[in-house]
């Protein structure tokens, strides 16, 4: 499946409703825990988000439409978030997060973009280079790959309590993708 504009904004424009239904009003033993040392709680996933909005996906594309190869992308800090989002309550990252996204997709259809836009290539620092559509796709992929994320954080706290039925329940035993 290629990159479809229209289909890539509408995922993204879908993933803070869905995590605010799965996540608002959970008791902390759901969202605050993680998956053992090193690794990050749900909240921690969603400050994420929050911060690749805003450093990441949006600047990046910008960068691709001014600059093109010429001007690398700065570096992302995955762990920027942390320090950030230190003391806030979850719901106050979850309408954080709707409102950054809203942005971000508004700002994205008012770029307009046009067919050729789509194969304009910027630099990434260490994957090299990357297409504006590869871009668009990334992050649709990124948010999908965050939702498993979470329900992989979440299902890991009843890793023992599900007792024989974890021989059933694939979300036990995928071995994940690191922190990020």
């Amino acid at each position: 499946m290629q990159q479809n504009l229209t289909d890539t904004l509408t995922l993204l424009s879908h993933t803070p409703a869905a995590l605010d239904a799965l996540l608002r009003e959970l008791p902390e033993t759901w969202t605050l825990r993680n998956e053992g040392e090193g690794t990050w709680s749900v909240f921690d996933v969603v400050g994420h988000l929050i911060n690749a909005d805003r450093t990441n996906w949006l600047p990046r594309l910008k960068l691709i439409l001014e600059f093109g190869e010429s001007r690398p992308f700065e570096p992302f800090q995955r762990r920027a978030h942390v320090r950030t989002n230190q003391g806030k309550p979850l719901g106050e990252l979850l309408d954080e997060f709707a409102r950054v996204r809203r942005d971000s997709v508004e700002e994205v259809r008012g770029l307009n973009l046009r067919p050729e836009d789509f194969a304009r290539r910027g630099q990434h620092p260490a994957l090299g280079v990357a297409t504006l559509s590869e871009l668009l796709a990334a992050w649709a992929a990124h948010d999908l790959t965050h939702l498993h994320q979470i329900s992989r954080i979440m299902a890991h706290q009843y890793q023992d309590a599900v007792g024989p039925w974890k021989a059933y329940l694939g979300v036990m035993h995928c071995a994940g993708h690191g922190a990020s």
